[in-house]
Order: structure tokens, then sequence, then C-alpha cells
């Protein structure tokens, strides 16, 4: 890398990678209809960055949401969740958690939140969108919640119609009787702000295809 001297006495960086916008949007078109997001790259970079990775690669072009999880009592309420699922072929390396009390942002109602399993640093491309609140899943003395890392600007009520579709009664632990019955198709994701950046690892998924 070389600096370039300006008149003001500054430096321009040559050769460095651009930087990311504070907000990258990223619009996922789905088989139920567009939902754009505001990635928050300021406050959750190490998140916003896993996120945009497998958008850039089109690791999330082809994957649904699966799952329809609403609050006992308020059925209007709760989240879906979508992504890669258990597909190893998509899977980039696993993302240690980014917990809400380092990054200042909350489970509100239209957050994006990644999933995970038990290990707090087992994060893919699993996400969800919250139809109400659920500071449950916030970072707390003896749990460390859930990753916020944006929020839903349009589309929430396509994220709605989501949440209400029936669901099947099969299905593991806490997701039993929470599998959509007809999954909704991510037809494609795309950012909208900033410059792409491909991984340049192996499509694996795409070797495979029609098989």
């Amino acid at each position: 890398m070389r600096f370039l001297g300006l008149a003001c006495g500054a430096a321009l960086l040559i050769g460095a990678a651009p930087v990311e916008p504070p907000v990258v949007r990223v619009r996922l078109d789905t088989s139920a209809g567009p939902i754009t997001l505001a990635i928050d790259y300021r406050h959750a970079p190490k998140t916003a960055v896993n996120f945009l990775q497998y958008v850039d690669d089109g690791r999330l072009d082809g994957t649904s949401f699966y799952r329809a999880s609403r609050k006992a009592g308020h059925p209007d309420l709760g989240f879906v969740q979508g992504g890669i699922g258990t597909d190893a072929r998509r899977k980039l390396d696993m993302l240690p958690l980014e917990p809400t009390n380092q990054t200042g942002l909350r489970h509100v109602s239209g957050a994006i939140s990644m999933a995970r399993y038990a290990n707090p640093a087992s994060g893919s491309a699993n996400f969800s969108l919250l139809v109400g609140p659920s500071p449950n899943l916030d970072a707390k003395p003896g749990s460390p919640g859930y990753a916020v890392f944006g929020h839903v600007l349009s589309g929430m009520d396509v994220v709605k119609r989501m949440l209400a579709m029936p669901t099947a009664p099969g299905g593991d632990e806490e997701m039993k009787g929470q599998m959509l019955v007809h999954p909704i198709k991510i037809v494609h994701a795309v950012r909208l702000d900033g410059t792409p950046k491909p991984t340049g690892r192996p499509k694996v998924w795409l070797m495979f295809k029609g098989l």
C-alpha cells in the first residue's frame, strides 16, 4: 500500500479495501414478496460482515424462510427464521456471538437477529426477523443472548404474513410445531449499498445443482 498526500495535509490510502457504509441495505426477493433490511455495520460489524459475505457470494439465493415461532396467546407476535438451514455446502466459518450488551442493539420489533446453537460461537447464515419485541433474547447475566445486527426497513407486511402461515406439528426440541408447511423461498439476496466483497470460496452447492 502507499499513501497519496493531499494539499490539506490529509492522506488517502491507495489500494485499501473500500470501507462499508455505517448501514448497508440488503433486499431479499422472496416468493412472498420483497423485504429490505438495514444491516448495521457500525454497531455490529462482525455479524454484519458475516451476513454480507453470504449475500455477496449468492449463498442465500435459493434458500428459504422455514420457521414461524408464534408467542403463546399472541399468535400475531414472534419471529420468522430463514437462511441456509443445515446446508453445510453453503456454510462459511462459524461466527462468534456479538452480544447486545456490546453492540447496544436490542431485540425490538423489526430487528434481524443471528440464529445459533447452544455454543455462542456457532452463528452462520440463519437469521430471525422479529414481529414485536423479544427482550428475553437480549444478553443478560447468565445468558449471552443473541446478536441483533440490523432491522427491517420495508416489507414487514411480508414478515407478518409469513408468521401467520400454517406450521407442521413436527420439528425438534424448541422448533417443534414451528416449521412452515410451505417454506418461503429466498429467490435472491442483493446488497443495495457499498461494494460487494465475494469471498472467492468454492460454491459447492452449485456443483450439485440439479442432481
